[in-house]
């Protein structure tokens, strides 16, 4: 049976609570060079390592808070300017595939806030639906986040066999898309790289936050001047 997950892990630990909007950016096959994020990676492991040491832990929380949106924005910085990236989703018609797939999937597996398609990555705003029947694993889970909370987010591996809706998620648009956009591209291969990045959004202010720097992306990589004039970008503000 495929029921929520609150957290799964691959080269990155992934954290879902139930409830709560998301902030996922996934982005294409080698879009980055392997010493680049080798370079993230052990910078990040090293700011970990030491907020992990902290004892206090209102202030632990809020280094935690702090580093995981610089993290983000020197890593997705580095995707606006890398100039060897594949920039396939600028191909007008490989967007308009993406696009449609995650319109498709809105109201299915998730509401949809926010997204903005860019030349080599995707940004996407969104609270998974989850299944209310899944009253097993939410207490599995319970058991899980109670740990989490206690400063173990960053090393518990939870070996389980249960497959995580937030990955599914992905794996439907990415599957479907890669096929379709390959086609218009006239090539074969990986399209998608498989580690994604997510956040869990914890209030409305950060959520405005969030979709703001979604959609001001294009202007901040200046593809564009404002956000309404990049085509490939959705806000549902009724939903903010």
């Amino acid at each position: 049976m495929k029921y929520y997950k609150t957290y799964y892990q691959r080269n990155l630990p992934h954290y879902h609570p139930e409830g709560y909007a998301l902030f996922v950016t996934f982005r294409l096959i080698n879009s980055l060079p392997l010493h680049i994020i080798k370079e993230l990676q052990e910078k990040n492991d090293k700011l970990l390592k030491h907020i992990s040491g902290i004892s206090d832990k209102r202030i632990k929380s809020e280094f935690y808070r702090e580093h995981h949106q610089n993290y983000f924005e020197e890593f997705d910085g580095w995707l606006d300017r890398y100039k060897e990236s594949p920039r396939w989703l600028g191909n007008a018609n490989a967007a308009n595939v993406v696009k449609e797939a995650i319109h498709f999937n809105d109201d299915k597996d998730f509401e949809l806030l926010a997204f903005t398609i860019m030349p080599n990555h995707v940004h996407i705003v969104f609270t998974p639906i989850v299944d209310r029947d899944s009253s097993r694993s939410r207490i599995q889970d319970a058991e899980k986040e109670k740990k989490l909370r206690n400063g173990n987010d960053i090393n518990v591996v939870l070996q389980d066999r249960s497959i995580s809706l937030v990955a599914d998620i992905l794996r439907k648009i990415k599957g479907s898309t890669a096929r379709e956009c390959n086609k218009i591209l006239s090539r074969m291969g990986a399209f998608w790289q498989h580690e994604s990045y997510d956040h869990v959004i914890r209030d409305e202010i950060e959520l405005k936050h969030i979709v703001e720097y979604v959609l001001n992306n294009p202007v901040k990589a200046r593809l564009c001047e404002k956000w309404e004039d990049w085509a490939h970008s959705y806000c549902n503000f009724e939903k903010m």
